[in-house]
């Protein structure tokens, strides 16, 4: 059985629209999962699911209190794609500069004031 990294399962998670939009809402703070369900026309075992995938990824995190089940955002784990994102930036960055120096150059058959020979 293939095994993925914690990175893998945040990326994974991230990739559906409506568990980033639950994302986005839980960093106003926690809330019942029928607080989530709100806005969306999916049932709220659909959005129980859909809690669970990034309950399981570690970007949230749920308790029962009584009769509710609150829901909030674990900032830490999303740190993991933001580093990332870090690490990789100043890679492509560096590439992107690279060709723009390579498409600034005048060819050989361009004068350097912008006209063709």
């Amino acid at each position: 059985m293939l095994q993925h990294s914690p990175l893998d399962r945040v990326f994974h998670a991230l990739a559906d629209p409506t568990r980033r939009a639950i994302a986005e809402r839980l960093v106003a703070g926690p809330v019942s999962v029928s607080e989530l369900a709100a806005p969306f026309s999916f049932t709220l075992s659909a959005i129980g699911q859909h809690v669970h995938l990034l309950e399981s990824s570690g970007i949230v995190r749920s308790a029962k209190l009584g009769r509710v089940r609150r829901v909030e955002l674990v900032p830490e784990r999303l740190a993991l794609a933001e580093r990332w994102f870090v690490t990789h930036r100043a890679r492509w960055e560096r590439r992107l500069d690279r060709l723009g120096l390579l498409l600034a150059e005048p060819s050989d058959d361009q004068d350097p004031r912008g006209g063709q020979r």
